[in-house]
């Protein structure tokens, strides 16, 4: 069974960076399609990013192309999710599961995504 671990969150001043880790354990990763997402208390969990198995291809939600970027090491079985510029309005939990990448990230199917890690708390904030 696939499990995903995110990690990498904390509290960051606004124009500041992080980059958040999603590892995989118990199953070939290779196969899956990553995507990554994030939840803000009293709002609906948001897709982020998304990447292919290969990494060749990735969308992303318009609210963060240009400062976030996804990537995948398949050595270390870790998506990344390389987040700069990060403003308040980026706060919440980012949450990575397993699934089939939507053509918008804005647009996604919760139930194509299965595997979801914990989640990991992202605080921007001066």
């Amino acid at each position: 069974q696939l499990q995903l671990v995110e990690s990498g969150g904390g509290l960051v001043q606004p124009g500041g960076s992080l980059r958040l880790s999603c590892a995989a354990s118990g199953f070939t990763f290779d196969y899956y399609e990553i995507g990554w997402f994030r939840q803000a208390p009293g709002k609906e969990r948001e897709g982020v990013s998304c990447i292919s198995p290969s990494g060749r291809r990735s969308n992303d939600a318009d609210s963060v192309k240009g400062r976030f970027a996804i990537s995948r090491d398949k050595a270390k079985n870790t998506v990344y999710l390389q987040m700069n510029n990060l403003q308040p309005e980026d706060t919440a939990v980012y949450y990575c599961a397993a699934g089939t990448c939507p053509v918008s990230m804005g647009n996604y199917d919760r139930a194509q995504f299965h595997s979801w890690g914990q989640g990991t708390q992202v605080t921007v904030s001066s």
